[in-house]
């Protein structure tokens, strides 16, 4: 706005300054429609089932450092990060997370996994069995 007020302080027509403005505008609903489109696109492919090779999965894991809060087998512990394996949320909610964090948790953004890699790591975490219940591990119990 400042920049109009000193093109009219400047001498230039207020016509002129009106195509500025208008320019301005239309490249702002430009940016945001195209913004709005991507965020469709991205919740689109969130929302699809995932389907992922459990095996790279395991690596993507590990290797790109989900293990050091959420440990080796996607078990999560205490000060750390929560249970991922066993009961894993829906495939969207993870994207979601991931992507783009409630807490701690760095963002880990199209560039630094594919799609493809969350869906394997996600089929990683579907792939590990739910623990046993406590109920029936014999040492919990008590005598």
């Amino acid at each position: 706005m400042k920049d109009i007020i000193c093109l009219r302080k400047a001498g230039v027509s207020r016509s002129a300054c009106l195509l500025v403005l208008a320019g301005l505008a239309a490249t702002l609903i430009a940016t945001q429609m195209k913004a709005s489109g991507q965020d469709q696109k991205s919740t689109a492919q969130a929302a699809a089932p995932a389907t992922g090779n459990p095996e790279n999965g395991k690596k993507i894991f590990n290797t790109v450092g989900c293990f050091e809060c959420h440990d080796h087998e996607g078990q999560g512990g205490t000060g750390t990060g929560p249970r991922l394996a066993g009961d894993p949320i829906t495939f969207s909610a993870f994207v979601s997370q991931l992507r783009h964090p409630a807490s701690q948790m760095p963002p880990y953004t199209e560039k630094v996994l594919s799609d493809t890699q969350v869906a394997d790591i996600y089929s990683y975490l579907h792939s590990i069995p739910k623990p046993p219940p406590a109920s029936s591990i014999p040492l919990l119990q008590e005598k």
